[in-house]
């Protein structure tokens, strides 16, 4: 039971179990399908389903529920209608006969707040936002009154004493170093309170306050004169060499001042900025700007290396984390994998291997509790897959012009990705790219994962193709035309990797014509199928194939054909060791190194009681009649003592996936 001061607690009295087998709920602020609440719905035995595309709800609905109410089972299903202004009367009139109504909205919970203000906060931010109007209930507020309520008990910036440089930095910091999103509504107002003060008329606080790359970049540029005015004892000097700074603002940041130090450590530890040389100055290993220093010895990787390991040590998720935390602990603990499979420290290698059983044995527990949690969620900030389409098709619906490209890297680990970055960043100096990282869809085989992105739909609303990849095209422009495309406006390409990337593009698409395009590099996929080498064989590999520059070329035609392009994957991989390979002939119908799957739980509970290794998946998501068999930790269905790198299984490394927007730097 949540806590009685929670936001959720008067929403879950009206669910007791047993009451109506059917709840219509009227939710325009997706407040049922907000992480926790939806964890606790699913825990007292609810069963929460989106009403949005009529003929795709009445395929779940008669195959799923009202088949099991046919039969005399119990079920209690929650059917949430959330889009703004939508009444519960235009649900299908059987639906409205046999259900219970209710309805929730935001302005119920936080009466005396601004509306338009709140309904643009991320959801995982209520709690926090419910805990302060608990303490200090505000009277009925204006729209600044209730930003400037949000920016200090929620994103603990203290408006009143961010009087002096020192204070903007730390707030700067404080904001984009954590994993809170600050809306551009709270942005702009945030802007308008910083102008008022003499101090910052000349910081570019319109650029640096709202993106996380631009504020990282202005720091960046600064950091090769702070290290140059350090003596050999690092002290200070007033002497200084001139840079030429592309942003505006102070040329001298205190860097060294306690409260900000501490910050930019993490950051060059963290790949958020990039350590620079200092010819003629000597710094002890311990100090703190080590980290942002490079020289031409491997010390620097090793430093790196060592701090990162105490880093994520540190920070290993709970089995309470929120799926958010998840994705930012995943993304340091691809920046430490991806230099230990490129270096070459036995040593290295076993630690990350022993931090990762414990670790993927916390992420197989957390999955089992909350990964159906994120199904239902916003397609703000793409939590799974499937959102990934319908965040691209709300970026052009707010925009009305803008053009969206989606490269699928077929396999590509989060840890490979980092391996890439790098090399792109070399190749292209003026790319920006604005990284996060998705849920790929369980068991993480291509044809289910990679499907449920160019669908936009959970799995379960494509049973006659889930074993193969051959829909991909009819499934993307089906769901483009659902968002006012035509079929002529929308293309398609897979089998990418190799070759001259613009004349294939160019063959592909009509430039001023595509609106949308779906582009599948099958490299990565190919090179792990023939990998006898492991994990850092893949590295290895992978690099190579990036230096060739097909990725950067087209990744930078798209630009400059004016696309939005992002980047993502439909699974990752990892490195895995044999533990027997059933053989049980033609009940499988899926025969993966990683996952078998079953026609029947029947099926699946005779194969698993012979390999306790592997954990019987809930059917989440997925069609009727699929049961998969998910191998545990490194294990694999392959003979005993062979080593593979393999997908399919919920190794946070297979499940977790780069999700990247590209950009040029306009500067």
């Amino acid at each position: 039971m949540p806590k009685l001061n929670t936001w959720r607690y008067a929403i879950l009295n009206n669910f007791v179990p047993n009451v109506s087998k059917l709840t219509l709920v009227a939710d325009p602020d997706c407040l049922l399908t907000e992480e926790k609440l939806a964890l606790e719905l699913r825990g007292r035995g609810f069963d929460l389903i989106e009403f949005s595309d009529p003929v795709e709800f009445r395929y779940a609905y008669e195959s799923k529920y009202r088949s099991i109410w046919d039969q005399g089972e119990r079920t209690d299903l929650v059917v949430v209608l959330r889009l703004q202004d939508a009444e519960l009367e235009s649900l299908p009139y059987d639906l409205l006969q046999a259900g219970r109504k209710l309805s929730f909205n935001l302005g119920d919970i936080f009466p005396n707040l601004s509306y338009p203000v709140i309904e643009k906060l991320d959801r995982s931010l209520l709690d926090s936002l419910f805990e302060a109007q608990r303490k200090s209930p505000p009277d009925r507020m204006g729209d600044n009154a209730t930003k400037d309520f949000i920016l200090r008990s929620v994103f603990k910036l203290p408006l009143d004493s961010i009087d002096n440089e020192v204070e903007l930095l730390k707030a700067l910091l404080r904001l984009h170093y954590g994993n809170l999103q600050l809306p551009m509504m709270l942005a702009e107002r945030l802007i308008q309170v910083l102008k008022g003060h003499d101090w910052f008329k000349a910081w570019p606080l319109s650029e640096i306050v709202p993106d996380d790359e631009a504020f990282f970049t202005f720091l960046q540029e600064r950091w090769p004169l702070f290290i140059s005015r350090l003596g050999s004892a690092n002290q200070v000097r007033e002497d200084s060499p001139e840079y030429g700074l592309k942003y505006p603002g102070p040329d001298r940041l205190q860097f060294d001042h306690q409260d900000i130090k501490v910050y930019i450590d993490n950051l060059f530890l963290e790949g958020k900025l990039t350590p620079v040389e200092a010819k003629g100055i000597e710094v002890d290993a311990g100090s703190w700007i080590r980290s942002g220093i490079a020289t031409s010895s491997v010390d620097d990787d090793e430093l790196r290396i060592s701090r990162l390991f105490g880093l994520v040590e540190k920070e290993l998720p709970t089995a309470e984390a929120r799926y958010s935390d998840w994705v930012a602990f995943a993304l340091k603990w691809a920046e430490l994998s991806s230099l230990v499979h490129c270096g070459n420290s036995t040593e290295h290698q076993t630690r990350l291997k022993e931090i990762g059983a414990a670790l993927n044995t916390t992420f197989a527990g957390w999955l089992a509790d909350h990964y159906s949690s994120l199904i239902n969620l916003p397609p703000t900030n793409p939590a799974m897959l499937h959102h990934v389409p319908r965040r691209l098709a709300r970026d052009i619906e707010d925009t009305g012009s803008s053009r969206a490209a989606l490269i699928v890297v077929d396999g590509l680990a989060l840890d490979q990705w980092v391996t890439i970055r790098q090399l792109l960043q070399k190749q292209d100096a003026n790319l920006v790219m604005r990284e996060s990282a998705t849920f790929a869809w369980i068991p993480t085989l291509t044809s289910v994962s990679r499907q449920s992105i160019f669908s936009g739909k959970p799995p379960l609303y494509f049973p006659s193709s889930i074993n193969s990849t051959n829909s991909e095209e009819k499934l993307w422009k089906q769901f483009w035309e659902g968002h006012g495309l035509s079929q002529l406006d929308v293309a398609y390409k897979r089998g990418l990797g190799d070759g001259d990337a613009a004349g294939i593009l160019d063959s592909a698409i009509h430039p001023r014509e595509t609106k949308v395009v779906g582009l599948v590099v099958d490299k990565v996929d190919k090179i792990m199928h023939g990998m006898q080498l492991g994990s850092a064989g893949m590295h290895n590999q992978i690099k190579q194939w990036c230096q060739g520059g097909f990725l950067a070329e087209l990744v930078g035609q798209l630009l400059d054909y004016g696309y939005d392009v992002w980047l993502t994957a439909d699974h990752g991989n990892t490195q895995c060791e044999g533990k027997g390979r059933p053989s049980e002939g033609v009940i499988a119908e899926t025969r993966g190194e990683r996952v078998r799957v079953y026609p029947t739980p029947e099926l699946r509970a005779q194969v698993a009681g012979a390999f306790p290794f592997a954990h019987e998946w809930q059917p989440v998501g997925l069609p009727a009649d699929y049961f998969p068999l998910v191998a545990g930790g490194r294990d694999a269905f392959v003979n005993p003592g062979d080593v593979i790198v393999g997908h399919g299984g919920a190794a946070i490394e297979e499940v977790i996936v780069p999700l990247v927007k590209f950009e040029r730097r306009t500067r």
